[in-house]
């Protein structure tokens, strides 16, 4: 399980502690803020590619950011340890990636 806990310029506010893990068996990678799960995003792999199927935040705590910071850190995470292409099966995922072009050649790569 890999962790990673965002850059200080990149945290919202009211989420310090927030810290990202992946669970490579889950095929999951979990958002954390103290001891509480506050959101998660699956995947699977298939071939080359990486399929991100869903994302979902805590409805108490969305609003804050934190699927921002979910994504950000999962993919930063992919691009680190694999070469796989990412497929955003998940709208959210896609959305996140369309309006963030640094992402984009995670879509791509791979091939």
């Amino acid at each position: 399980m890999t962790e990673s806990t965002p850059s200080p310029g990149t945290t919202p506010t009211g989420t310090s502690g927030t810290v990202v893990r992946h669970d490579e068996n889950g095929s999951r990678y979990t958002l954390t803020i103290g001891e509480r799960t506050v959101g998660l995003a699956d995947y699977w792999v298939s071939g080359r590619s990486m399929h991100f199927t869903h994302t979902e935040v805590d409805p108490t705590r969305r609003g804050q950011g934190l699927a921002g910071i979910l994504v950000e850190q999962a993919l930063d995470d992919a691009r680190t340890r694999t070469n796989l292409t990412i497929v955003p099966d998940c709208p959210y995922v896609a959305h996140w990636i369309d309006q963030h072009a640094e992402y984009q050649d995670l879509l791509t790569r791979g091939r």
